[in-house]
């Protein structure tokens, strides 16, 4: 993997005009108890993505248009953030790129130190996130090739993914049931958004031997922290995501990590050099960058570089629908395996869960891989032997390695009693990409226009 790999700036054509749309897809959860409007016992606050307060999910898309007729796309981090980047990318990054050539390379730099005054993280490095992503689009555009075969010719065609459940009010019970119906969806791996020791030794009960993570976004202070990942280190979890408050506090995150070995965090990380600073002092088992806020696809491709370098496996934040989940797959899909390095949590050697993918209900799809999950629910059974095959395909990191989450040989992926679950055997666990060129984004015009509730143009 050589993240220096750059497409040739010569042949980059000048941006011409960058469209902003920020849509907004209703959704259901499957919660028991949405349709009684049930408010739960939530540990997550009201600004949280997997609250119950949710029932539509936006998404910003940038799409870049370069004077040769060519569209990038981009997606910029939001969530109910999604006013201030809107107003970031309209009033003050937009502009910057117009009749620049669309080239990441050389305008990340400069776009960067223009704005270095308006912090590492935030909505206006959001925005260059969108902006870095599209222009990375369109140079594999031009080059004719998928993003992935661009950054490396002999990237995958096919990567894991794993089921994001959001927060279900730490009642076991619904917990159980969700796992469940994740795993009949086909995912041999699962994350929570629950902290409580109930509810997740109830998805451990219902997730057998498989792959589990817990995201508990920052729920405690150290000493929490502490006791928590005491009490949960019989459940033999994967990784625990951003245990303490605040996200960056490196020394706390550094102790937690050497007693304990699972601490993962990254997704809130002050831009690049802050996430290799987490990684560097060892207050990361996990680095859990996300393209639409870290820098889009060039910052990316830095964190994976420092993490071969400091052996530290990444494995990207990833709770979008739009480019952003094409971009991360397409990033999955051309760099190296990711593989456990020992402690907690799996057999050292043993690959990672790869694309986190929002397990939720959508009733209109903006593309393909938009809630491809729903196309498997009803799986029959079939395929396992040749699911393992099409993983192994290739020799060494680059095969689509067989998933742990696929393989009883691997001691992972397992159901009650040691059985493979029968449509968790193939299904939403295994992501095809898109052979288009570029991210391979290409939208519903349907979807995209019923769903669009803000717009704009900047030339």
């Amino acid at each position: 993997m050589s993240p220096a790999i750059r497409p040739d700036p010569a042949a980059a054509p000048a941006i011409e005009r960058i469209e902003l749309r920020l849509l907004s897809l209703p959704f259901s959860a499957g919660r028991r108890d949405d349709d009684a409007g049930s408010a739960g016992t939530e540990t997550v606050d009201s600004f949280n993505a997997s609250s119950r307060t949710f029932t539509a999910m936006q998404s910003l898309i940038v799409a870049v248009t370069t004077e040769d007729g060519r569209t990038g796309w981009g997606e910029a981090f939001g969530h109910r953030t999604n006013p201030a980047t809107w107003a970031a990318l309209e009033e003050i990054v937009g502009p910057f790129f117009l009749g620049e050539p669309a080239d990441a390379a050389g305008l990340r730099p400069r776009a960067e130190y223009a704005f270095h005054a308006f912090g590492r993280t935030g909505p206006v490095h959001y925005a260059l996130s969108a902006i870095d992503s599209a222009l990375w689009d369109l140079a594999a555009q031009r080059a004719g090739v998928p993003l992935r075969r661009l950054i490396d010719a002999g990237a995958r065609d096919s990567i894991g993914a794993y089921a994001s459940l959001v927060h279900y009010g730490e009642d076991p019970a619904e917990v159980a049931r969700q796992v469940a119906r994740a795993r009949d969806a086909g995912f041999g791996a699962f994350k929570l958004h629950e902290c409580t020791v109930p509810a997740v030794a109830a998805a451990r009960e219902a997730a057998g031997e498989a792959p589990l993570m817990v995201d508990v976004n920052c729920h405690w202070d150290e000493a929490g922290a502490d006791a928590a990942l005491a009490e949960l280190a019989e459940l033999d979890l994967c990784w625990l995501e951003e245990p303490v408050f605040p996200p960056d506090d490196r020394d706390a995150l550094a102790r937690l990590n050497a007693r304990h070995g699972i601490v993962s965090a990254g997704e809130n990380a002050s831009g690049t050099r802050g996430l290799i600073g987490d990684m560097a002092a060892g207050a990361v088992a996990i680095a859990q960058p996300s393209v639409g806020k870290i820098g889009g696809v060039s910052a990316m491709l830095e964190v994976y570089d420092a993490g071969a370098r400091l052996g530290v496996p990444v494995v990207p934040h990833c709770f979008y629908y739009g480019p952003a989940l094409l971009a991360t797959a397409q990033l999955i899909a051309a760099l190296p395996v990711q593989r456990y390095r020992g402690g907690p949590g799996a057999d050292a050697g043993s690959a990672l869960p790869e694309l986190e993918v929002p397990f939720l209900d959508w009733p209109e799809r903006l593309h393909p891989l938009h809630g491809h999950h729903q196309e498997h629910g009803h799986h029959q059974e079939q395929g396992h032997h040749q699911e393992q095959g099409d993983h192994r395909e290739h020799d060494g990191d680059r095969a689509g390695s067989h998933h742990p989450a696929a393989d009883p040989a691997a001691g992972r992926g397992l159901g009650h009693n040691g059985v493979v679950p029968a449509r968790a055997r193939a299904g939403a666990g295994t992501v095809v990409l898109p052979e288009a060129p570029g991210l391979g984004f290409e939208p519903d015009p349907g979807v995209m226009e019923r769903h669009t509730v803000q717009r704009a143009t900047i030339s």
